[in-house]
């Protein structure tokens, strides 16, 4: 039963991968140690090449966002207003001035004014090979199908991706940025339409959805969490870097220790 569970349950298996590898890592490094220099300073010389292996590790994974990572980034719905109905009623959102927009005039057009007012306000229209916009629409799509359970998949189609703010400071310049800790909120909107409702013939490729010039666009709102990617690795450089620290000390003590017994011997 024992070799069964092992077999057929992938966590049981790495926990004792990770066990073994630690006892024979760590402990044949400390057997070494121990039988040239002693127990005790055998495993305080062990445990400070671990901890200092450890900390330059979570250096690199600190810097680069690798090895041991945390939440990645991504679109969430932003507080307040975050689904906007009609391009009429984007100024119910504090994000947003007022807008005036021609309700007299068709749907595709009342979208355009809305569009030229967003751009004039500081919104960015995201083009179509920005890996930026594939993002946000897939997030627009979460909320949208599960969290209002407004459209099934396939039942409407994205028209534009807005996005606002995300400044990052203080920097010199785009590229020397490393110092740049602080940062001004990113939002994204989202615009979408309904599709004209299309037959799909056997045999045939699906048609190309298309907007429905008949109904009004409408607008979702998000936020960008920057989520804890590199969390984990700083918390794993600054442990192991108290760890490193404390057993340097503990060793400088000993070795002062040793010569105060030294000399008095001697004397």
């Amino acid at each position: 039963m024992g070799t069964l569970a092992i077999s057929w349950m992938p966590e049981i298996r790495g926990l004792l991968i990770v066990i073994i590898a630690v006892v024979v890592f760590c402990g044949s490094i400390y057997l070494i140690v121990a039988t040239n220099v002693g127990a005790r300073l055998g495993f305080l010389l062990s445990i400070a090449a671990l901890a200092a292996w450890l900390m330059s590790m979570g250096m690199i994974w600190w810097v680069y966002g690798l090895g041991l990572k945390g939440r990645d980034p991504t679109w969430v719905m932003a507080e307040g207003v975050n689904l906007i109905r009609s391009p009429s009623e984007l100024d119910s959102s504090h994000l947003i001035d007022d807008m005036t927009i021609d309700t007299t005039l068709p749907f595709p057009d009342q979208a355009q004014q809305a569009s030229d007012q967003l751009v004039e306000q500081g919104w960015k229209v995201l083009g179509e090979d920005n890996p930026q916009r594939g993002q946000a629409i897939a997030s627009a799509d979460e909320i949208v199908q599960q969290e209002f359970d407004l459209y099934d998949a396939g039942e409407y189609v994205a028209i534009d991706v807005y996005v606002k703010g995300g400044e990052r400071w203080p920097k010199i310049n785009d590229t020397l940025d490393f110092l740049a800790l602080r940062h001004t909120p990113h939002y994204a909107l989202v615009e979408i339409a309904p599709v004209i409702p299309q037959r799909e013939e056997p045999g045939r490729a699906p048609p190309t959805p298309a907007a429905d010039p008949s109904q009004p666009r409408e607008y979702v709102l998000m936020v960008r969490d920057l989520g804890s990617k590199r969390q984990p690795a700083t918390f794993l450089t600054l442990g192991a870097g108290l760890i490193f620290g404390a057993s340097c000390w503990l060793l400088h003590r000993r070795d002062k220790l040793v010569q105060i017994h030294v000399a008095e011997a001697k004397a």
